[in-house]
């Protein structure tokens, strides 16, 4: 599974993407997970099966979701606190819902 962590410039993303990918490993988990900007969501053919999305961007998450929902990705809203997640555990939880609820909606009923 690809997760991309978007926010402003890069930087924060990092850090999210970081602690996210840390998690993943001590779970056990195949997870390839990369710091990004939002317009790497539209112009990058393989950008992730997950968007995380920096919340200081929440006023351009309509346009995020857009763009994902274009690439067959989920775009998902970062809270607030999401900086203070110090292992990535919330984070990785976040991710985990993200891709239950595609796999629910994506299942013949």
């Amino acid at each position: 599974m690809k997760i991309l962590v978007v926010c402003g410039a890069g930087a924060s993303s990092t850090f999210v993407a970081q602690r996210l990918r840390h998690a993943a490993q001590r779970e056990g988990r195949d997870l390839f997970v990369r710091a990004g900007v939002p317009g790497m969501v539209a112009t990058e053919a393989d950008a992730g099966d997950v968007v995380l999305v920096g919340p200081h961007l929440a006023s351009a998450l309509s346009d995020i979701e857009r763009d994902a929902a274009t690439r067959q990705a989920r775009a998902v809203l970062l809270p607030e606190d999401v900086f203070g997640d110090r292992d990535g555990t919330r984070t990785l939880a976040l991710v985990t819902a993200a891709m239950d609820a595609d796999r629910s909606e994506r299942t013949p009923r």
